[in-house]
Parts: C-alpha cells; sequence; structure tokens
C-alpha cells in the first residue's frame, strides 16, 4: 500500500522552452513518475539579441485543475546569461519560483545545453545527458542518434530499435513472454495455418515470429498519421479519468475548453446530415440539460464536437477563411474542369488496373523462391536479376520447404514479411521521419553499405510489383516521398507533417520583418555520421546573409534541401525501379494522399464493414462459433485485428473498397468463417488463397479465444490438403 501511495505521489513532469515575447514555445514529452526525468529533446530556437528563455517545469497530474497549478521550478536565461551559457555544452541549473513572493517551495535543477547555430563553439563538447547518470548500455546494445539528434538504442540480437534506454541485456528481449491466453505444453509441437506441425514454441523461428509481432505494433502505430488534423501549436489532448470526457488544454497558459481547437467555432451551426453517418463505434446521447454530446465506444471517451466535423474540415471550411485560400481556390477550380471519373478515387483505380492488365503477359509466371529466416536477402537476389517486363508476370510465390500453392496468399504473405524486412530502420536504408511518429523517409547516410542504390532499386522494384499484382506494402512512407515518386514540386507545407517544428520556425521567418533579428546565411548545418557538417544552399551561400529581401529565397532553397538532402541518388534509384513496373504516365490522375492508400492500401480496419462482407459456411450468424470470433475480433486492439486478418488473408492490409474487395485465387472473395467438424483440441486452419477460416467447434468462447490467438500469434507455414 506504501508503494502504490509513494507511485501516486510522484509527479509527471514535463518541460516548456519559450523565448519570451517572440511566439516561440515548445514543450517536452511527459515522463510518467518521477523525480528525475530525462527528457533528451532538442529544439532550433530564434533568439535576438534582447530575447530571453524560460524554461519551466511542470506537474502533468496537476495542471489542469486551475491556472498555474503544477509548477514545479523555472529558470529564467536573460540575454547575458544566454551569451554565456551558449557553446559550452551541458549546464546543471537551479529551478526558481516563478515570482520572487511566490509560496510555492521549489527544489531541484534541471541541465541544459545551448548550441548556437551560427558557429561551431570551442567550449565543452556537447554530450548526452543521460551519460552523466547512467552506466554502459548491456550487451548487444549499441546507442546511435537520429537525424534531429534524438538518441534512439539498436537491439542487434532482434535487429530492432527503440526510444527507451534498454535495461536487460539484448538476448532476452528475443524471447518475450506471452501472454497468459497463449500459454500451452513446451514440448508440444504447435501446428501451422494447415494444421502441420511447427516445431516447439521454442524454435528460433517462433522468437523471430514474436519479434516480428512486436516490430509490427511500431508499423501499425504509423497507419493513423494521415488520417486526422493534428492539434494546434501549444495544445494537450486529455480525458478524465472516471468519465472519460475529452477536454483540451492549452499549454501555455493552463486554459482548457471542451471545444476541440481543429473545429472553429462559427462551425457548430453547420448541418451535420450532410456529413454523412458517425463513425464506426460512436452514438448520439443528451445530457439532463439537453446538450447535445457524443460517445465514442472504441476508446471509451466523451466529448461535445461532433467527430464528423474534424473528419471533414476540408469539406465544410470557407476557403476565403484559409491563409491557404489561393491553394484551395485553384485546386477546387482545377477540379471542376476535370471529369467526375477523374475525380473518384474508387474508378480511377479501376481504371488503373485495366491499364495493367494490358501490360501483363498472356504466358509465363515470375516465380521467386525464397526462405523465410533470409527473405530479404534471397528476394533482393532473385528480384534484381530479373527484366522489369518479367515482373509484369502472374506473380508465384513459394516459401523453401513448404507445400503451399500460390493463388495470391503466399504472395500476400511474402510481401507482408518482406516489406517488414526491408522498410526496418536497423538496416540503414530508412529512418523514422519523426521522433513520435512511425513514418519512413530515405536515410541520407544509408551509403555505409556500398550497395545502398541496388538495393534502393530493389525496393522500388518490390513497391511496383505489390502496386501491378494488386497487393500492398506492409509500411508507410511521408506524404511529401510520395508527392515526390508522383513527380510533383515540394512546398513549405509538406514539411508541417515532416518536421513541424522546423515548418513553425520557416513560417514565422516569412511572417516577421526579420531585420536585426537573425543573424542568418544561405548555409545550413546538419548532423552527418555523428558530425556536424555545413551546406550551402547556393555557391558561397556561407557569405550571403538572410534579409527581408530574399527570406523567401531562402525557405524555398531550405525545403528543398530538407526533402532532398544526401538522398537524391537513393530517390531516384527507388524512382527508378518503381517505375519500371508501373509506367509514370499511368499515375498523373493521383495525388499523394490516394498513391499512398494504392501502395499501402487501408490500415484502419473498420470491424462493422468486415462482419458486413463475411460469407458464412456451414454456420448461422447465430452459431456460437460466429458470434465468439466476432467477440474475439471486438477485444482485439488494432495490431491484433491486422495480425488475425493477416493469418487469414496473407495481409493486414484493406483494400481501398473496403472488405467487399477482398482477392481471392479469381477475383474477388469474400472473407469466410467456416465451421468444421474437427477435434476441438486443434487451432483454426487458415487459407489465405480463399480468404476462408476453418473453425472446429469449441465448447466455450475462452478456448475459441486461446486457440484463435495461438495461431494467430505462433503459426507459419503453407500446406497443401
Amino acid at each position: 500500500m506504501f508503494l502504490l501511495e509513494l507511485i501516486c505521489w510522484l509527479p509527471d513532469p514535463f518541460a516548456k522552452v519559450v523565448v519570451d515575447g517572440s511566439g516561440q514555445c515548445h514543450s517536452t514529452d511527459t515522463v510518467r513518475n518521477t523525480l528525475d526525468p530525462k527528457w533528451n529533446q532538442h529544439y532550433d530556437l530564434y533568439i535576438g539579441k534582447s530575447d530571453s528563455i524560460t524554461i519551466s517545469v511542470w506537474n502533468h497530474k496537476k495542471i489542469h485543475k486551475k491556472q498555474g497549478a503544477g509548477f514545479l521550478g523555472c529558470v529564467r536565461l536573460l540575454s547575458n546569461a544566454i551569451s554565456r551559457l551558449k557553446d559550452t555544452g551541458y549546464q546543471k541549473l537551479d529551478l526558481n519560483k516563478l515570482g520572487p513572493n511566490d509560496n510555492d517551495t521549489v527544489r531541484g535543477q534541471i541541465v541544459v545545453s545551448l548550441q548556437s547555430r551560427d558557429r561551431i563553439g570551442s567550449g565543452g563538447p556537447v554530450v548526452d545527458c543521460s551519460r552523466l547518470f547512467d552506466n554502459d548500455l548491456p550487451d548487444g546494445w549499441e546507442e546511435r542518434r537520429t537525424a534531429t539528434g534524438r538518441i534512439q538504442y539498436l537491439n542487434h540480437i532482434t535487429r530492432s530499435t527503440q526510444w527507451e534506454r534498454p535495461t536487460r541485456p539484448a538476448s532476452e528481449y528475443s524471447s518475450p513472454g506471452r501472454p497468459l491466453s497463449c500459454l500451452v505444453d513446451e514440448n508440444s509441437p504447435i501446428l501451422d495455418a494447415n494444421g502441420a506441425a511447427c516445431g516447439p514454441v521454442s524454435d528460433p523461428r517462433a522468437q523471430e515470429r514474436r519479434v516480428r509481432s512486436q516490430r509490427h505494433r511500431n508499423y501499425m502505430s504509423r497507419t493513423h498519421l494521415h488520417t486526422h488534423p493534428e492539434l494546434p501549436e501549444g495544445y494537450a489532448f486529455h480525458r478524465t479519468v472516471q468519465q472519460g470526457q475529452v477536454y483540451f488544454l492549452h499549454t501555455q497558459t493552463g486554459v482548457s475548453t471542451w471545444h476541440d481547437p481543429r473545429v472553429p467555432r462559427d462551425l457548430s451551426n453547420v448541418n451535420c446530415e450532410e456529413l454523412g453517418p458517425l463513425p464506426h463505434g460512436w452514438e448520439i446521447r443528451n445530457t439532463a440539460t439537453g446538450r447535445v454530446y457524443f460517445v465514442d465506444h472504441n476508446n471509451r471517451t466523451t466529448q461535445f464536437t461532433d467527430p464528423r466535423l474534424s473528419a471533414n474540415l476540408h469539406r465544410v471550411l470557407n476557403p476565403t477563411g484559409s491563409r491557404y485560400s489561393c491553394l484551395v481556390l485553384s485546386e477546387e477550380a482545377e477540379c471542376l474542369t476535370v471529369p467526375r471519373y477523374k475525380r473518384d478515387l474508387v474508378q480511377k483505380l479501376k481504371t488503373l488496373r485495366q491499364e495493367l492488365s494490358q501490360q501483363q503477359p498472356q504466358a509465363g509466371h515470375c516465380r521467386v523462391e525464397v526462405s523465410r529466416e533470409e527473405i530479404f536477402e534471397e528476394s533482393y537476389r532473385q528480384v534484381m536479376k530479373m527484366r522489369p517486363k518479367d515482373l509484369w508476370k502472374r506473380l508465384m510465390v513459394k516459401f523453401r520447404g513448404e507445400e503451399g500453392l500460390d493463388y495470391g496468399g503466399v504472395a500476400r504473405e511474402w510481401l507482408y514479411l518482406l516489406s517488414h524486412e526491408m522498410l526496418n530502420p536497423y538496416y540503414g536504408l530508412f529512418q523514422y521521419s519523426r521522433d513520435d511518429i512511425y513514418t519512413l523517409q530515405i536515410n541520407p547516410d544509408s551509403a555505409v553499405n556500398p550497395e545502398h542504390l541496388s538495393y534502393f532499386h530493389f525496393v522500388g522494384r518490390i513497391m511496383g510489383v505489390a502496386v501491378f499484382h494488386g497487393h500492398y506494402i506492409d509500411g508507410g512512407f511521408t506524404l511529401p516521398f510520395y508527392k515526390q515518386l508522383l513527380g510533383k514540386p515540394i512546398t513549405l507545407d509538406d514539411m508541417e507533417s515532416v518536421d513541424p517544428d522546423l515548418h513553425n520556425s520557416l513560417v514565422w521567418i516569412l511572417d516577421n520583418d526579420i531585420t536585426g533579428v537573425l543573424d542568418h546565411t544561405f548555409c545550413v548545418e546538419h548532423s552527418a555520421y555523428g558530425q556536424i557538417v555545413q551546406h550551402e544552399l547556393k555557391p558561397n551561400g556561407k557569405s550571403i546573409p538572410v534579409t527581408e529581401d530574399n527570406k523567401k529565397e531562402y525557405v524555398r532553397l531550405y525545403v528543398n534541401w530538407r526533402f532532398l538532402r544526401g538522398i537524391e541518388a537513393q530517390f531516384l534509384a527507388l524512382q527508378k525501379g518503381f517505375n519500371e513496373v508501373i509506367p509514370h504516365h499511368l499515375l498523373k490522375a493521383f495525388d499523394e494522399k490516394e498513391l499512398e492508400l494504392i501502395v499501402c492500401g487501408l490500415g484502419k480496419i473498420d470491424v462493422s464493414d468486415w462482419k458486413a462482407n463475411t460469407r458464412l459456411k456451414h454456420c448461422t450468424p447465430d452459431s456460437n462459433v460466429v458470434r465468439w470470433f466476432w467477440r474475439a475480433v471486438e477485444s482485439y486492439d488494432e495490431e491484433r485485428r491486422a495480425r488475425l486478418l493477416q493469418f487469414v488473408t496473407g495481409s493486414s492490409r484493406v483494400p481501398l473498397q473496403g472488405f467487399k474487395a477482398l482477392q481471392g485465387a479469381a477475383g474477388p472473395r469474400l472473407f469466410t468463417i467456416h465451421q468444421i467438424d474437427a477435434n476441438t483440441n486443434n487451432l483454426p486452419k487458415a487459407h489465405t488463397c480463399f480468404n476462408r477460416i476453418d473453425i472446429p467447434p469449441y465448447e466455450s468462447y475462452e478456448k475459441l479465444y486461446d486457440k484463435l490467438l495461438t495461431a494467430i500469434e505462433e503459426t507459419c507455414g503453407f500446406a497443401v490438403e
């Protein structure tokens, strides 16, 4: 009881960094239940000669109670202190009260480092703050910095990365414990999807599958990046613990509101019937006073803002009220001149499929035979030996040592597994675009592999093969990546989803008079192999100052450099491989968001759509097997639903048209639940070519849940019945 009370008493600290009077404000991540937080976060600030910086620390548990609550201390750096501390490495500073008359007791220190951008300092080196406090890493781990300077840790045993500092040897992470519902006799064989023995659970392949499942959680967390707009700068999302109401906190002022700041208040009178039905899992209710509110049964939260408004802002916003009104108007005017069928994504996709089918040879196969253990290297060697036109032939994939025949399901699983390997940042070809979202971008330091351009050529071919044959890549890139793949120019707006801090800084430069404020030149710095290097945005840029007259050119060159920084050759190699399979002119009708759906499909699984487009064989909707199956599906999180879908169909992605468009061996084939007459000690079996799952008549829901979970998490391989 004492331990529980102590944990509840510990604060959830986060820090705010404010350049007083400039509007520049940043908040760190919140660290839970600790008196010794380590943030290791980096921010670019534009500091004038007379500016000061205030760094304040707050307790996230208390800030919503009243204005000013949760204050833990602050440090205010005046201009003379900034000049004294910059480029001197990490420094410990004592936390102080907000004002001399405050009654709050403040104790503690904060460690900061100020590094100037105008020159490399001559003071002490800047090192990782955590090195001041922690010991060396456990065996099998390596510490690296991302392009933004954030620390990440590489596990050389499981070939994975993570942000949290590890506390155990890498070998202990390769076999995470299974859920209690999956416990089985360690000496009994685990059956594969078709009933064939795959060996004991301790088999290295089983361990690797668990690692892939854990890695897939990171991939699944990327699926909602481009779905909903992010909160405005300075706002944070919260929910109360007891009732689940959602509210929004403005971290700079401490003011909270029930109103979603993404939705303008003048939209409250919009006729929401025009926006269509509520999203899946939502319900409308009324308070005791008659006020309408909305219940999200998926996340067990409530809110007053209609969820259809935030999801359809692009349809209801007045273009003249937008700062980008000219862009919106020009896009709408362009759409009016385009035939309706070109604005209909489903129809455009159908047209693309027809044009691609005309290129497919009537005879011959594109045969790929690989082992599961070496799927990346073996696929690379075989695919790169083929001519582009060979990749247009009917795809036939075989896993070595397995008897399964490929009528679509094996190819889908091949692409699913290969995606996770070739896009894994561990291999150095790609890196996470942001520290908080798992979208990918090309790694500018990929040249550590001397054959990296050939591998990017291979990745482009695989993306093209997936699109050509109607399959999907299980991963996700940034929207600007897809825009570049279409050959469209990159703008400042594209920066917002990739590097919001840099976007805000560049917008601030455009919106403000920088005369006498900034001391920049047309030369920027970035980290390469752990070293700070300089790049001139234009010839002799190091000696050209940024002024009010040329700042637009500076921003334009900076944006172009940011997206092509050291990746020109890599991107051209990938684009070459993609266009060898998918001719560029066939994609002119699509935009970047549509191309993302074509390449990756839908990551969000709509259970209602799944149910509505499921065929039942030897059972009815009232059969126990069917009712218990959907009960299990509804209890799963997004990652486990995706694993179930991948187990049955070979892919964790849903077609653009939804579950009604799932493909089988000879065209569309619905997801099928088949109740079979079999021993209830057997696991469910999947027929990926027919999108069918065979389920024995289990005696209870608990048994069906355990058997289904074991099947999707612990089995692999194909066989022929």
